[in-house]
This record gives C-alpha cells, sequence and structure tokens, in this order.
C-alpha cells in the first residue's frame, strides 16, 4: 500500500506547524491539464461579461476575509500584518476591478487598415483568443499577490489555470483555492497541485500546457526556458533584481531616506524589486546617512504578528543562511556595518535590517541579489558615474530616481537599463495592474 507524502507548513517566526497539505504525483498533473482544457473549451466561449461575473464574486469574497487571510500569510511567509494586508491583500483586491473592468477593451477585436497599395481593397481584423491552459508557478515572496495577478488574466482571457503554490507557502495556496472556490467556476477550469519545485516545471512543460508563468530564480528559470523550447511553449519569466536607487544632490533627503527603508526591508528584503543598491551624491552623502542611520536603528525587527515590529522573519532558514553568507563575506571584504535595527532575539530566522558603508562593485553584496534586509550604500560625484553604477549589473528589474528637478529625473531613467524606473518611489509598480511589468538582462 503505498502512503502519500505530506507537505508541512510551519511558521518561520516561530518554527510552529500550521498544517500539512498532500503532494500529487506527475500523472495528477497529466490527468489535471486534461480536465482543465476540456472546461476551458466551453469556458473561452462566455463573454468578458460572464467571466467577469465569476470573478466579482471571487474578489467579494476575499474583501470579506481579507483580515483572515492576511494573517495567513503572515504566519505563513513572516511578513508583518500590515505588510500582509496592504502588498498582498489590497494589492489582489485593486487586481479584480482592473481585470474585470478593462481586459474586453484590451482585448477587444480590432480593424486594422492596409499599410501599402496592396492592402487598400483588404478586410483585416486583428482577433485575440486564448492560449488554453496556463501553468502558474508562483514564488513565496509575495504568495498571494503574484499568482492573483496571473490567475485573473488567464481565467479573464478565456484561459484555464494549473496552479502550484510555493512549497514553503502552501496556506496561502489553500486561501487562493478558497478564493477561487467562492467564485464557483466551471469544474476543473482550475486546478491546484502540490508538487516539489524541482518536479513541477518539467512536468506542467512534458504535460502539455499552452504557455507558463514562473517568479524565481535565475538558474531556475534559465533550466524552465531551456526545457519549454523543446515544445516552444512561450514563458513568462521574472527572475529577480538587483535593484539600484540613486539620490541625487537636490533630493528630498528625509523621502529618499523613508524610500529606502521602504523598499529595502518591507518583508524581511525578500523583494525582487526591493533595493539592494543605494548610490548618494558626495555633496548630501552624510546627511542622507545620518538620517537613514537613525531610522534603521530605530526599526524593531520581530514576530510579525505584532504591532510594534516594523519587519518580520525571513520565510525561510534556507534564505537567511544566504543572507548571513552574503553579510559575512562583505564584511571580510571591507565593507563597515553603519546602522543595524534592533530584534527579538527568540523569534526564529529574523535578521536585522542592515546598512553598509565602504561596499564597492568587488563585491557579491552589489552585485548580485541578496534578497535579505541589507542595505548597501556609495556615494558617488558625478550623475554620469551614478548611471554607469547603477547599470553595472548582471540584473535589470527595477530602478528608481531621487530629486525634485521631474526632468532631470526622466533623462537619468531613460539612460537605466532597467525595465521600470520610477521618481521619487520605489516598489509600487506590481501592484498597479495597468502598467507593463518586465526587465533587461
Amino acid at each position: 500500500m503505498t502512503t502519500q507524502i505530506h507537505t508541512e507548513a510551519i511558521n518561520p517566526a516561530n518554527g510552529e506547524s500550521l498544517g500539512t497539505i498532500p503532494q500529487n504525483t506527475v500523472p495528477d498533473i497529466v490527468d489535471a491539464v486534461q480536465r482543465i482544457r476540456l472546461a476551458q473549451k466551453k469556458w473561452s466561449q462566455l463573454s468578458f461579461s460572464e467571466r467577469g461575473k465569476y470573478l466579482r464574486k471571487m474578489q467579494r469574497h476575499l474583501i470579506e476575509h481579507g483580515e483572515e487571510y492576511a494573517r495567513t500569510v503572515s504566519n505563513d511567509n513572516g511578513k508583518t500584518l500590515a505588510d500582509a494586508y496592504l502588498t498582498d491583500i489590497s494589492s489582489s483586491v485593486i487586481a479584480f476591478d482592473y481585470y474585470i473592468k478593462h481586459s474586453s477593451r484590451v482585448l477587444r477585436p480590432r480593424r486594422v487598415r492596409g499599410s501599402h497599395i496592396f492592402g487598400l481593397f483588404t478586410r483585416n481584423r486583428l482577433q485575440h483568443v486564448p492560449m488554453g491552459v496556463i501553468g502558474i508557478i508562483s514564488p513565496w515572496n509575495y504568495p498571494l499577490a503574484i499568482p492573483i495577478h496571473e490567475i485573473l488574466m488567464g481565467l479573464m482571457a478565456g484561459n484555464g489555470i494549473l496552479y502550484k503554490a510555493a512549497s514553503e507557502t502552501q496556506m496561502v495556496g489553500q486561501v487562493i483555492q478558497k478564493i477561487i472556490d467562492a467564485g464557483e467556476l466551471p469544474k476543473d477550469l482550475f486546478i491546484q497541485v502540490n508538487v516539489p519545485g524541482r518536479v513541477a516545471g518539467d512536468a506542467f512543460l512534458e504535460a502539455g500546457i499552452d504557455k507558463l508563468f514562473f517568479t524565481g530564480s535565475v538558474p531556475i528559470g534559465k533550466v524552465l526556458m531551456a526545457k519549454a523550447a523543446e515544445t516552444l511553449t512561450p514563458v513568462s519569466l521574472e527572475l529577480g533584481g538587483n535593484d539600484p536607487m540613486i539620490v541625487c544632490a537636490d533630493a528630498n533627503l528625509k523621502k529618499a531616506a523613508n524610500g529606502a527603508i521602504w523598499a529595502g526591508f518591507s518583508n524581511s528584503g525578500q523583494s525582487c524589486a526591493g533595493v539592494e543598491r543605494v548610490y548618494v551624491h558626495r555633496d548630501v552623502y552624510k546627511p542622507f546617512m545620518k538620517l537613514l542611520n537613525k531610522r534603521v536603528e530605530n526599526l524593531r525587527v520581530g514576530d510579525p504578528q505584532i504591532d510594534e515590529n516594523h519587519i518580520g522573519t525571513m520565510t525561510t532558514s534556507r534564505q537567511q543562511d544566504a543572507v548571513r553568507s552574503a553579510l559575512k563575506q562583505a564584511i571580510d571584504q571591507g565593507a563597515v556595518v553603519s546602522a543595524m535595527s534592533q530584534i527579538n532575539e527568540d523569534t526564529d530566522q529574523a535578521l536585522p535590517a542592515t546598512v553598509l558603508t565602504d561596499v564597492n562593485h568587488q563585491m557579491a553584496i552589489m552585485r548580485e541579489e541578496t534578497f535579505g534586509p541589507v542595505l548597501g550604500i556609495m556615494p558617488f560625484r558625478t550623475i554620469k558615474e551614478a548611471i554607469e553604477l547603477a547599470n553595472d549589473s548582471d540584473l535589470g528589474l527595477t530602478a528608481s530616481v531621487w530629486t525634485k528637478n521631474h526632468r532631470e529625473g526622466r533623462r537619468i531613467a531613460s539612460e537605466l537599463e532597467t525595465g521600470v524606473v520610477t521618481i521619487n518611489d520605489h516598489l509600487i509598480t506590481h501592484g498597479m495592474p495597468n502598467l507593463p511589468w518586465g526587465g533587461f538582462k
């Protein structure tokens, strides 16, 4: 007799078990794709308005249970309740509104005029059609918001969904299932599976999905892209960042310091589009550091369920160890700890918010994604130098420019090799569904 394997969900703040979720097998995934494909054919025949009615019921359920589900996100991921509500719950509620209201406009059929003399007497029509079965493999850092956006896009466009939550945040996966169930979608249109990450990508692609969304590490993304090439399956990969922040001489330093703290330390720094490198004009370097250090030293890190704590815990011990190792290496190479937050020593997997100075681009902490509560700060002399430093990275997801001169900010932004640049803000654009989301390199 075969014993079913389960995944145990662990609260990263205290090590307590949150429950167990049974694992699926590769044959389960093959069967799921076949079932979804049958359900999707009928779903694709519905109008945008009809699809939107199902999603509206899902949204109402999320709103009604928002506080409860924020607590689940916090327990499962380790971020604070406020962080969970703002970046996962609120972002998801907003996403429902956008996709329900605007899908028909974005995806409506269009007439296209001929572009030359041979096309003068032709009638051309551009029409979007559903892909079929969309596979979604989601991460643990924003375990509700990231997959919800992708699920909503897929459903409103007429597709069926095969979904895998991160193994580390399976309880949030159960929340997503409750939200889906509240919508009373047609049977088998959405199927969630629980398989280890090392199995999921190959299994999804070999089962014949029509497109894959993957959010995770660069090495795994490369493997999945190569695997998808075998069948020319389209993939959407979001693989991380090492995002720079440029503080100009005329910047509002108080606002910039607060922005660095928000974008660098929220979710314990576990944000692909979070600030990791800060370049400050030498004329304002000292006053900026004074403001930043004072605020960082007053931050409290610990139990995410305690309101007084500003930052929760790392989601996994593996990531905690990786950040500690990166910090030690940088300090061994000459980096100086300029400021460090308070920490509750009784809390598992908590790391202090840390500011490093005397850093350089020979250090891995300035060249690779740290994915933890660490900021490296460097002064610069000219804007040209700041742009060169910001672009000196293999990763180019987002960046920010801090200046009172918006025209100059836009000029600097145009020279940065990143997919998204914000001026006087950071880490907000993923929650804005009307904007594109992507990067370079």
